[in-house]
């Protein structure tokens, strides 16, 4: 009898969902498409838009730092999709621990400037709920395993 070749490490070991390292990365890439597409439906709101085209977002003004700032932030999550996949386990836990507990702040934050719209605020709820997620799962479930793969 011909048998299928099978993974190295049995899907009972690795859990229902995959690995952890897999959760937590496809997480990271969840909230990146969130923030992106928030984004995005923002340029469809003339008001926003006509914000934008005058150089303002509420209040503040858009300058080549405040682009650069905003650059650095969405880094954040873009690089712990990579951190959470190639680094030793403590540091990939302990990145997202504070990458997404200080991105938490940052999006619950941001609803306290100026108005938001209805789709800014159904994002902000997923977005919050996510990096929430990501921040107490790394810290209190994402356990190592002798596999390397934890």
């Amino acid at each position: 009898m011909t048998t299928l070749p099978t993974e190295s490490r049995p899907l009972e070991a690795a859990g229902r969902r995959g690995s952890p390292r897999r959760l937590v990365s496809a997480l990271w890439l969840f909230v990146i498409l969130c923030y992106l597409y928030c984004d995005v439906l923002g340029f469809y709101y003339e008001p926003h838009l006509r914000e934008l085209l005058a150089g303002q977002v509420g209040s503040i003004a858009v300058t080549q730092g405040f682009l650069l700032g905003s650059a650095v932030l969405m880094t954040i999550p873009m690089a712990m999709t990579l951190v959470s996949r190639v680094a030793p386990h403590s540091v990939a836990r302990w990145a997202t621990v504070g990458a997404a507990g200080f991105m938490t702040i940052v999006q619950a934050a941001s609803l306290l400037v100026g108005s938001n719209t209805l789709h800014y605020l159904y994002f902000s709820v997923i977005e919050i709920a996510t990096t929430g997620f990501l921040a107490y799962y790394a810290a209190f479930r994402w356990r190592g395993d002798r596999s390397g793969e934890g």
